[in-house]
């Protein structure tokens, strides 16, 4: 079925207020909107806070292959992310797991500001794939994997577009890494597809652009 039109409603931006904080990697941007409706009426003014970075958007690649069995292969590897690992006691609404924060993932990282273009998004992903996993790949060889998303879109404005990748698992090498310690030494490990999303089922895998990527890649 088609989707009924939007709603035609625009935000007017009425005032930025100036961070008192110092710019860092993440910025908290504090704005005061009206909506105008269709009939020109205008909302009373709100604040929304939001989070912008220099670096907004993002690449995410889903490497495969066929094993020996013909099942289609994914690779995936840890992370630690400190927001999820901090999550306060008191927000949980159950316990939360001991190894709260440790994420199984698809290799993906920020798009740099030379990137920003249909060339440069494939340029970004073969960046990370190398970085990531350890496959050197040329930026011709990434194929797009549906449309990006927004992830948080009433937090932040990113975007993910989405990559995949057919490789050599003989040609894997030690992955480059980006010098982060919360890159340095994670578990790089091969799943067989339905197995990774049935995975996501069972909430084993819980990183949301992991899944999306993993479910499409099932769909091709």
């Amino acid at each position: 079925m088609r989707l009924p039109p939007f709603p035609k409603l625009a935000l007017r931006l009425v005032q930025t207020i100036p961070s008192l904080d110092g710019p860092g990697f993440l910025n908290v941007r504090r704005q005061v909107f009206r909506v105008e409706f269709p009939d020109g009426s205008l909302s009373d003014p709100f604040t929304y806070d939001s989070v912008d970075r220099e670096r907004l958007d993002a690449v995410v690649i889903a490497p495969h292959y066929r094993g020996a069995d013909g099942r289609r292969h994914v690779y995936l590897r840890s992370a630690l992310r400190p927001p999820a690992a901090t999550r306060a006691p008191e927000v949980c609404p159950f316990p939360e797991a001991p190894t709260l924060g440790a994420l199984w993932e698809l290799p993906a990282g920020l798009v740099e500001l030379d990137e920003r273009s249909p060339e440069g998004l494939k340029r970004s992903a073969a960046r990370e794939l190398l970085e990531e996993v350890g496959f050197d790949v040329p930026p011709s060889e990434l194929e797009p994997l549906g449309p990006s998303t927004f992830p948080a879109p009433g937090m932040v404005g990113e975007r993910h577009f989405y990559f995949h990748v057919e490789v050599d698992p003989a040609r894997q090498g030690a992955p480059l890494e980006d010098g982060s310690p919360l890159e340095r030494g994670a578990v790089i490990v091969a799943v067989p597809l339905d197995e990774a999303i049935e995975l996501t089922r069972r909430g084993e895998i819980e990183d949301a652009k992991t899944e999306v990527a993993l479910r499409r890649l099932a769909e091709l």
